[in-house]
């Protein structure tokens, strides 16, 4: 499945010629239209993959032309489609044999199309990308989505690609200063640009009452019952397993107006779906929990929903569908590795008439089920306002003409030293 607002963005791209001559401007950081090279694993689900597929809409938009290398994926053919070059490399490979003749193969392209900058999005990908950079002698720049587990120092290494950009492009405040704490990387070279939003797609006042009732009528919601939403991959790391433990503890407490629905596919991970099944069969949640599965209407999934909750239990960045929930107006709960208080704002960090949802610690289930209390305890008034806040901080911050011309901000500040163009 094509997430709608992936697909929404590129059909509305002009188709753009990947062979255009490059004409020197005065004005600006290097060579107009710039030839962008953006490495990622793949061009699939996940955050890199839909950053990357961003990117190049964006470039592209900006009159530059974007290469995209990857393993492919289902976005591939909506880039195609957007007149968007895609070269297809095993760009997924740890084998560092894969990586040696991807590194050749796209120091050979740097040269060939006269590539002005590279920019990885993806460990895998980036080893590649950062020999080709250095090679090529061009800026090489990282997109960091979010914290890497780092249980061994071979792990550390790994990971530290992702710390050697020219310009280190980290999603939020978060994740910069974990990039900070781990890389000792300086913070003149991080550049905090959060993902972009469709607000034509993620907007509250397009949706038909039809619509919403569609969504719930397909989840099986009862008439009078407060919808928790959960959405994205069906991953560990995202603390679907947290929730199934707060719906018990509600239960308990005599809370059976709640359904909370799990919306997101496990991409083949059926070990960690297989578990989550386990749990709300011995917790006896099954009356209340749903995994629904992916759905191609998220903007009507988020409205359907009372609350969205991240319970992410490492740092996760920030996850677009945060960022969404927050455009169409729904209040959010996070975990304090799901979110950081510049995305989501809460109490103490702003006084509760600024708050914009609300925060738990992770992976406790109890401080969950609390907050999931305490929300559902306000007036219908009182939530609305909640909403309205978070969408009028997402339009200011993540709209796509602020997010543009941050990032190309990042390409001029790596190119202008740079006097060979």
């Amino acid at each position: 499945m094509v997430p709608r607002s992936r697909a929404a963005s590129f059909d509305d791209m002009a188709a753009t010629p990947t062979d255009a001559p490059v004409v020197a401007n005065e004005n600006a950081a290097g060579p107009f239209p710039m030839r962008v090279l953006i490495a990622v694993p793949t061009l699939d689900v996940g955050a890199a993959d839909e950053g990357a597929a961003d990117l190049a809409v964006m470039l592209a938009r900006a009159g530059h032309i974007p290469v995209v290398v990857s393993a492919g994926g289902r976005l591939e053919a909506e880039l195609a489609r957007a007149g968007i070059e895609c070269i297809r490399r095993d760009m997924a490979s740890r084998n560092p044999l894969t990586t040696a003749r991807n590194a050749a193969f796209l120091l050979a392209l740097i040269r060939r199309r006269g590539i002005a900058a590279v920019h990885a999005h993806g460990r895998a990908a980036a080893w590649s990308a950062f020999a080709a950079a250095r090679g090529a002698g061009v800026p090489f720049l990282t997109s960091w989505y979010k914290g890497f587990r780092e249980q061994n120092l071979f792990k550390h290494g790994y990971n530290s690609v992702m710390a050697r950009g020219d310009r280190v492009v980290a999603v939020s405040e978060q994740i910069a200063d974990l990039i900070v704490e781990r890389h000792c990387t300086p913070r003149a070279r991080i550049a905090v640009i959060p993902p972009a939003v469709d607000f034509d797609l993620f907007d509250p006042g397009a949706l038909t009452a039809e619509r919403i009732e569609k969504m719930r009528a397909a989840w099986g919601v009862p008439a009078g019952t407060e919808v928790v939403l959960v959405a994205g991959r069906m991953l560990r790391r995202k603390g679907h397993h947290v929730v199934v433990r707060a719906a018990e503890r509600l239960k308990t407490m005599g809370r059976q107006d709640v359904l909370f629905v799990f919306a997101g596919e496990d991409q083949g991970r059926s070990r960690y779906t297989g578990e989550l099944w386990d749990l709300v069969l011995s917790t006896g949640t099954a009356d209340i929990v749903r995994m629904a599965g992916p759905t191609d209407d998220m903007p009507a999934a988020y409205a359907a929903a009372d609350v969205v909750v991240s319970a992410a239990v490492q740092p996760e960045g920030l996850q677009r569908s945060i960022l969404e929930s927050l455009a169409m107006a729904r209040p959010v709960l996070v975990s304090d590795l799901a979110a950081g208080t510049d995305i989501v704002l809460t109490p103490p960090a702003v006084p509760e008439d600024r708050m914009t949802g609300l925060r738990f610690a992770a992976g406790d289930a109890d401080d969950l089920a609390f907050a999931l209390m305490r929300l559902f305890a306000m007036a219908e008034p009182e939530r609305s306002a909640i909403g309205r806040r978070g969408r009028e901080w997402v339009l200011a911050r993540c709209n796509r003409s602020r997010v543009a011309e941050e990032m190309l901000a990042a390409y001029a500040a790596v190119l202008a030293p740079r006097k060979r163009f």
